[in-house]
């Protein structure tokens, strides 16, 4: 008989250390995976067919951009691809934080550029990085050529940016998913990247630019997204590590422009 009370008194204590170890310590309990998203792009859905833009993707004929461009918006389509990241880098989206608050922040575009080739970046991407502060992706890239690689699943978290915050109309946006890192937009941010050019890849100020066809590309697939203009916004604009100023020498006016001339864009706010 007391062997018996023992073991259940055992038992009941045990219990009670795993309740209290679960009270003490949230972030092994806390966060919440979101599985689907409505809103942003999927992943490429005639990515198979590889279509064709309708016109061609010459960097050099820029005459007359914009006049150029409202020509052809409306029955453009780039090219696209799939390039899947390695699983470790990116992870789930979450309806809570470490500490077990919910979370309601609305999607952002975040604005990027490779600094490196496109294909270098996915090479990298595709690696696994088993370390945390090794882990990097974007959702989605654009090449020189306007081709929109998709990379990370619209519904998962891709890691482009660390330490980062959105000031939104209602203050400071950031989410905290892993107690050993700063806080960031990552969990309801959809990362996009433009492929640099050649005299971009280091660490100057600027460069000479994007082509036509990465804007056209950029405003197609942004078109297809539910997030407002105001909640488009830059690396260079989040970033509070002080080391980011990407993308350089972007023209938001120009891809505002093209955003503006489908018939679902018709915001004028923005937070370049």
């Amino acid at each position: 008989m007391k062997q018996k009370l023992l073991s259940w008194l055992i038992k009941i204590g045990l219990f009670c250390w795993v309740l209290l170890a679960i009270a003490l310590f949230p972030p092994f309990h806390a966060l919440q995976p979101l599985s689907t998203v409505n809103g942003l792009p999927p992943m490429g859905q005639s990515a198979a067919a590889a279509l064709i833009p309708t016109r061609p993707n010459d960097p050099a004929a820029t005459q007359d951009l914009i006049s150029n461009l409202a020509q052809t918006t409306a029955n453009y389509t780039p090219r696209e691809e799939i390039a899947l990241a390695d699983p470790t880098n990116y992870g789930d989206r979450y309806l809570t934080d470490v500490q077990g608050q919910p979370v309601y922040n609305d999607f952002i575009v975040v604005i990027h550029e490779t600094v490196g080739s496109a294909r270098s970046a996915i090479n990298l991407f595709q690696t696994p990085h088993p370390r945390d502060e090794d882990q990097v992706s974007y959702h989605t890239l654009i090449t020189r050529d306007g081709t929109v690689v998709y990379i990370v699943p619209p519904e998962k978290r891709a890691f482009g940016a660390g330490n980062s915050v959105f000031d939104g109309p209602n203050g400071p946006e950031a989410v905290l998913t892993n107690p050993d890192f700063p806080a960031s937009v990552n969990n309801f941010a959809y990362h996009v990247s433009l492929e640099t050019p050649a005299d971009g890849r280091g660490n100057g100020p600027q460069h000479s630019g994007y082509t036509e066809a990465q804007y056209q590309s950029l405003a197609w697939l942004l078109a297809r997204t539910d997030v407002p203009d105001r909640r488009i916004t830059t690396h260079r604009v989040v970033d509070r590590s002080g080391s980011r100023i990407d993308p350089r020498t972007f023209d938001s006016q120009l891809f505002l422009n093209l955003l503006h001339r489908y018939p679902s864009r018709a915001g004028l706010a923005y937070n370049f």
